[in-house]
This record gives structure tokens, C-alpha cells and sequence, in this order.
């Protein structure tokens, strides 16, 4: 910064020396000199715009820097946490910050990664398994196409994700190593988790015993837990989400850049809506089950049907968004503490709790979840398995996790 500076500044020395040159009167021979050709003059422009993009381009990196920092600076000054336990977290903060900008200053293309098979697919772009040329490293690129993200909106979620993942240093919290862009596409290079995802282990297993679920559940509740440390909220906490390493340990993913629920394919759900429903099921006229009743093995093969389409489609799944979320009325870290009761259940049950045919339904169900909140006797849960779902899809006030995950 301190070379850009200074070229900088001799370029304008030189420029006004220039300007002197030429307000005087020509005299002896220093009146036959030519002027520059105007291909000298196209090239002092050009470096000088490169220089001046350069500077600017380095200020802005650092005072992003420092916004950056100061905004984690209060974060931690907020939390509940120790002087001690404040300075180790600044430490590690910088050190991932000093090796992004080490990463950065690499200017790296996707020309230097060997690009294989692709993993996953989405709304704005593709995640495909790379291997980086000159190391061998194996990384997971996620390729997202920027006039995409432009047209929905999306840049302030790439924006989130990129802070987010700079300040939490976590175990399960998947890694981001760099990131780069070129004039159409931006790309971000993660850690890659060749253990697939949750979604996938639960469509090869059906079910999880208590004792599988209960150390992913853990699991789930540690990256959480890490992310609302920093005042973030996931907002998207799903199977599909939830990976897997080669040892089987959990990382969660997708911070901003995830699939949104895209409430214009649930246009007729409101308040209006909800209460016509919950009145129509006081009164018993059955107008609200639209479906057959089925048990819990028919469910379990219909929901594996269509959770195989659902997990391409650019609209996605609503069973495991929170009430206060579909109901607009304002909400906090408190859903994805339901989000994972969800999950909970259909680690154990295999299908989530207020699955139906039509996403429409499933909202409804969800937004009068103490009606349709059950328990298949042929699921044989535990008194206990059953007490903590039961506490994590609940009212905001009674959910676990809303004073401290220590109570989860």
C-alpha cells in the first residue's frame, strides 16, 4: 500500500512538472522538442487510471478491515464472555484475517484449479469438487454467478457470509479458504466434506437410532451455538445443510448464500388464511386435511419420493422453517432452535413433523403446530426424545435455546 502511495504521488510530481513545462515559452532548442504522441499520452493515462484503481481498491480493503473489526469488537463486547476469552478470540480473528489477505494477495483464477466432478447446484451457480494445481489440495468451489445474485438481491447475503465465516473459527462450522471473482462469476473456495449430507444419510438410513441422533443433534447444537455467539442467524438450518466429513463429524453451511424460501409460491398464506384454518379445525369439518392418513412406512416412502425432487428445486421445502418465520411478524435466533427440533424429529421418525403433499399445507401445519404436532406410536421414541422435540417446536418463549444453548 505504503509503494502504491507513493507512485501515487510521483506520478502527480510528474504531472505538474509536465504542466510547468508547458506554460513556459519555448526558447533555443527547448522550443524544438516534439509533444508527447498520443499514444504516449494513452499510455500515461491508462497507468495512471490503474494506479488510482489500485489505491482506492487498497483503501477500501482496509477500511473494510476495520469496519470489520470494529463491528466484531462490539459483538464481543455484548457477549457474555470474559476479558481473557475476548483477546484469545481478537488473536485468532486477526490471524484469520492476516491469512485471507495473504490468500488474497495470491490473485488467484480459476485457472489455477483443476476443475472435476460437480457436487451441487442452486439458485445462483454450482458447487463442483476442485483440485488446486500447484499444492494438490482438494477444495469444494462454490461458482455463483454475479448478474444472478444482482437481479434477486442477493449481494448483501454473499457480503454476510463472507464477514461471518471470517470471524467464526469453529469445528463445526464449514471452512472458507479464499475467495475471488471475474466479470461474471464469484467464487469461493471451501473446505471439502467428502461425507455428503445429512439429507443423503437419512434418504440411505430411513431412520437414526437415539444414539446417532442424539451426537448429531450435539453437534448441530455447537455450530449454532458458535454462530449466534456472533449475533448471526442461520435462518436455513435443513439436512441439506448439515455436512459431513470424512470422519463423520457435522459442519454446518450455507451462511447467506442458501436457497431462500421464496414466499411468492405461498401467496395466499396470511393472517386472514391462518385463522380461517385454525377455525375450520376447531369445528371438525375436515376441510383441512386434504390428505389420505397414512402410516408412519407410507409416509416415511412418500416423503422419500418427493424429497428427491425437492432437493433440486429452486423453491425448496418449507418443513423446517419456524411459525414467527411464515407468519412475517418479526423473529430472531430463536428459529433455527426450531429448526433443529425439526430435523430431530425426522432423524427419528424419517419424515419431518408437519410434512403434506402441498408446501401450502405444510405452512398451515406449522403455523398451528399445536394441533398437528405428533408422534407415530410405530416410531416407539423415547420419553425423553419426545421432551426435547417437544421443547424445541414450541411457542418463542418456551423454546429451548432462546436464553443459551447450554440449556438445549
Amino acid at each position: 500500500m505504503d509503494s502504491a502511495r507513493s507512485w501515487f504521488n510521483k506520478l502527480q510530481t510528474r504531472e505538474k512538472s509536465i504542466g510547468k513545462k508547458k506554460d513556459m515559452p519555448p526558447s533555443g532548442k527547448e522550443g524544438t522538442d516534439e509533444a508527447p504522441s498520443s499514444a504516449t499520452k494513452q499510455r500515461v493515462a491508462a497507468a495512471k487510471q490503474y494506479i488510482e484503481k489500485h489505491y482506492k481498491e487498497q483503501m477500501k480493503h482496509l477500511q473494510d478491515r476495520k469496519e470489520r473489526r470494529y463491528s466484531f469488537e462490539r459483538k464481543l463486547a455484548d457477549a457474555n464472555v470474559s476479558e481473557e476469552e475476548q483477546n484469545n478470540i481478537l488473536k485468532q480473528f486477526e490471524k484469520k484475517e492476516t491469512e485471507y489477505m495473504r490468500l488474497q494477495r495470491h490473485k488467484m483464477s480459476a485457472e489455477d484449479f483443476d476443475l472435476l466432478t460437480v457436487i451441487g447446484k442452486g439458485a445462483f451457480g454450482e458447487v463442483r469438487i476442485c483440485r488446486e494445481k500447484t499444492t494438490g489440495n482438494v477444495y469444494a468451489m462454490k461458482k455463483l454467478k454475479k448478474s444472478e445474485m444482482l437481479r434477486r438481491g442477493q449481494v448483501e447475503h454473499v457480503r454476510a457470509e463472507r464477514n461471518l465465516l471470517a470471524e467464526v473459527d469453529h469445528h463445526c462450522i464449514v471452512k472458507l479458504y479464499c475467495s475471488f471473482q471475474d466479470n461474471e462469476f464469484l467464487y469461493l473456495i471451501m473446505e471439502y466434506l467428502p461425507g455428503g449430507d445429512m439429507m443423503t444419510l437419512l434418504m440411505r438410513k430411513d431412520t437414526l437410532t437415539e444414539d446417532e441422533a442424539r451426537f448429531y443433534v450435539g453437534e448441530t447444537v455447537l455450530a449454532i451455538e458458535a454462530i449466534h455467539r456472533h449475533n448471526y442467524i442461520h435462518r436455513d438450518i435443513k439436512p441439506d445443510n448439515l455436512l459431513l466429513d470424512r470422519y463423520g463429524h457435522l459442519r454446518l453451511s450455507d451462511f447467506g448464500l442458501c436457497k431462500p424460501l421464496d414466499y411468492a409460491a405461498f401467496p395466499d398464506l396470511n393472517e386472514k388464511d391462518v385463522t380461517a384454518n385454525r377455525t375450520s379445525s376447531a369445528h371438525g369439518d375436515g376441510r383441512q386435511q386434504t390428505t389420505p392418513k397414512r402410516t408412519q412406512q407410507e409416509q416415511l416412502e412418500h416423503w422419500q419420493k418427493n424429497r428427491r425432487t425437492l432437493a433440486y428445486s429452486t423453491v425448496g421445502t418449507p418443513d423446517y422453517i419456524a411459525p414467527e418465520v411464515l407468519l412475517k411478524k418479526g423473529y430472531g435466533m430463536e428459529c433455527d432452535w426450531w429448526s433443529l427440533g425439526a430435523i430431530m424429529y425426522e432423524m427419528l421418525v424419517g419424515y419431518p413433523p408437519f410434512y403434506s403433499d402441498e408446501p401450502m399445507t405444510t405452512c398451515r401445519k406449522i403455523v398451528n403446530w399445536r394441533t398437528h404436532l405428533k408422534f407415530p406410536e410405530e416410531a416407539r421414541l423415547t420419553l425423553d426424545a419426545k421432551d426435547l422435540i417437544s421443547r424445541l417446536l414450541c411457542s418463542v418463549d418456551q423454546r429451548l435455546g432462546t436464553k443459551g444453548a447450554h440449556l438445549v
